[in-house]
């Protein structure tokens, strides 16, 4: 995701019933594709994404890091075993305290080419042991051109995650996070070259990012090359878009998903948590709630599946969660009841629709 406002300074429970996950359609491809070995994964129709409800579990310094992506409350000098332990407790809190069923990993390929990477696969193991979905893509560099120049290191990199995931049905493979160096024409044509490279990996578990930042998804839904995959979606109350109407938020959504609804999941959306607003609020007359607003009851009325960014970022005030403890005794509380209430709302958990309309 791209830097903003809070994000490098601040930024950012009652039990939950455990969540029967979605048994999805991909899963019977997946196991079809690697018995058969077919020569190209069938692509499949898309009812909606809903099954997707998520978050973002973020290096502290942000997942555009210049070296390997290490999630808060990891680290590089943790072995596979420990990393396993302290994932499977940050997880355990992402379902108990949320009810989230995805968590999206950052990586790039100074990951999954340093000895940490041996370590950080305990954390996607963890994930997948616990019955929940895995989604995981690659952040450009600081400064870089966020676009890809060396696709020998690119693809070494995804042999690495394909190779050992694809036999679980549970992994999505996100080509690459916000591709804003890439005309919207390149972008397409090097996600289309992506599923072509990996003719085995069912395409509904292959997430294609919207041009530009992940924000316009009409070329890459309308290619038919790309037909089948998933799409994704980053939309902030920031970069200079304010509305003080829900209404105008959900039109500036609409605007982004162009008609691609039904296959999109909103890999990126967040507001502030540690500022003590109340967003069961009213709904109009502040940027924040009534983005929020907008973006939370369209995911419920229209079933688009979403990962809040970020679930879990230590020092940012745009957390969901917060984490304690020390070593592998870890746990999460959630920063703001209200924020945590549209989140439940927006998958379908609870009836409280919030404020006034």
């Amino acid at each position: 995701m791209l830097s903003r406002p809070g994000r490098n300074h601040s930024r950012r429970p009652i039990p939950r019933p455990r969540i029967l996950l979605t048994v999805l359609a991909t899963a019977a491809l997946a196991a079809t594709a690697m018995a058969t070995g077919p020569l190209s994964a069938p692509a499949h129709a898309v009812v909606n994404t809903s099954q997707f409800k998520g978050v973002n579990w973020a290096d502290p310094r942000d997942n555009f890091v210049n070296g390997p992506v290490v999630p808060s409350g990891l680290s590089t000098s943790d072995s596979y075993a420990t990393t396993y332990a302290k994932a499977s407790a940050i997880v355990s809190g992402f379902k108990a305290n949320l009810g989230a069923n995805t968590v999206r990993f950052g990586m790039n390929d100074k990951t999954t080419s340093s000895a940490w990477w041996n370590s950080y696969i305990g954390a996607l193991d963890a994930t997948l042991d616990q019955g929940m979905n895995v989604m995981i893509a690659p952040w450009a560099y600081p400064g870089s051109c966020s676009c890809v120049k060396d696709t020998t290191a690119f693809y070494k990199m995804w042999d690495m995650v394909i190779n050992r995931y694809l036999s679980k049905p549970g992994v999505y493979f996100e080509i690459y996070n916000e591709p804003g160096g890439f005309s919207s024409s390149a972008w397409v044509n090097f996600a289309a070259s992506f599923v072509a490279h990996y003719p085995k990996v069912p395409r509904g578990r292959i997430v294609v990012a919207g041009t530009g930042t992940d924000t316009n998804l009409g070329p890459v839904g309308a290619d038919s090359r790309l037909s089948g995959t998933l799409l994704s979606l980053h939309l902030y109350s920031v970069f200079g878009i304010s509305h003080k109407t829900e209404a105008a938020w959900v039109t500036e959504l609409n605007s982004h998903l162009h008609g691609y609804g039904s296959r999109t999941i909103v890999t990126e959306f967040g507001v502030p948590m540690s500022t003590g607003v109340n967003y069961n609020g009213s709904r109009d007359g502040d940027n924040n709630r009534s983005y929020y607003y907008a973006m939370t009851d369209t995911m419920r009325s229209e079933g688009v599946g979403s990962i809040y960014w970020p679930g879990l970022r230590t020092g940012d005030s745009w957390s969901m969660e917060q984490l304690h403890g020390t070593g592998t005794n870890l746990s999460l509380t959630t920063v703001n009841a209200t924020g945590r209430d549209r989140l439940e709302y927006a998958w379908g958990y609870s009836s409280n629709p919030g404020g006034k309309r």
